[in-house]
This record gives C-alpha cells, structure tokens and sequence, in this order.
C-alpha cells in the first residue's frame, strides 16, 4: 500500500472508503451502503427529490476520481475497502421512491442482494477501467433495486408507503 502523499489522497480514501465504513472488518459492501442510505434519506429529507438526485450524481462522479486514486493507493484493483460504489448504487436504489421505513429497509436489502448477485450486465460492468469499473456494477445494482421498489409502490402501494390509491 502506498503512503496517501496529499490532502487529495486524505479525502479520496475518506470518500472511497465510505466515511471509514469500508474498514469493516466483515461484510465492508453491507456496512458501506449504510452511509448511502443516510445521505439518500437525509438529503430527501431537507431538500427534497431533487437534492437526492443531486447528491447522487456528485457522490457518482466524485467517486469514480476517488476509487481510481484508493485503488492505486492500496495497490489493488477493487479494494474491498473501497466501498464508494455501495454509497452511491444505495442513493440510486432510494431516488423517486417514498423514504418510509419499510421502503427504505427493503430498498437497503434488494440493494444488498443485487450487488452480490450482480445480474447481467452488472458484473460485465466490473471489466471498465479503474474507478468507473468499480462503480459501474453497484450502479447497475441500484438502477435494477430502483426499479424493483418502483413495482412494490405501484402494485402494493399502502403495504409500504400507508397510502392507498383509490
């Protein structure tokens, strides 16, 4: 592992690992959807739809510059400490959706599986250079967890957001 030399490699491991969540002694890709979660309910929240979308855009882009300089930095070519793809694929997961409790834990599971599961063509995703490689199959992961949530709201609306359409 090399040294982290600047303040820009300080703040990319910050940001590539998950605020720390990526140091995870077990199960890094799980603890480190956590802070996505966190940020996609907390800017929803206080800002709204948009803000959520915002965020996630800038936690996506950001984190591809700071997987790409975490991996050099650890000398690896996925890190399982970097865990910046499951911050950002969570956001994804949670945008359009109602943020209820039951939503948001089922959006954190579906996510969870998805990402291990990697379904066609997530985990061809993993073959694209350096920090888009390491982001791109959790995206995938959330826009396919997204869509999931999307058909519980439509099909089952008042089991997951109490609200029954009429």
């Amino acid at each position: 592992m090399a040294t982290p030399r600047s303040l820009g490699d300080r703040l990319a491991l910050v940001l590539a690992t998950g605020f720390g969540t990526g140091y995870a002694p077990v199960a890094s890709g799980t603890f480190g959807s956590l802070p996505g979660l966190a940020l996609a309910w907390g800017l929803a929240a206080a800002w709204g739809e948009g803000a959520l979308l915002a965020g996630t855009c800038l936690v996506t882009a950001a984190g591809v510059v700071a997987a790409d300089r975490a991996a050099a930095i650890f000398g690896e070519e996925d890190p399982g400490r970097v865990v910046v793809d499951e911050v950002a694929g969570q956001m994804v997961t949670l945008v359009m959706v109602p943020k209820t409790l039951p939503l948001l834990a089922l959006g954190f599971l579906v996510f969870r599986a998805l990402d291990v599961w990697k379904p066609w063509p997530a985990r061809r995703l993993e073959d694209l250079p350096g920090g888009s490689g390491i982001m791109a199959d959790d995206l995938a992961a959330g826009i396919y967890a997204n869509l999931i949530l999307q058909a519980v709201v439509a099909w089952a609306p008042a089991a997951f957001t109490g609200v029954v359409r009429g």
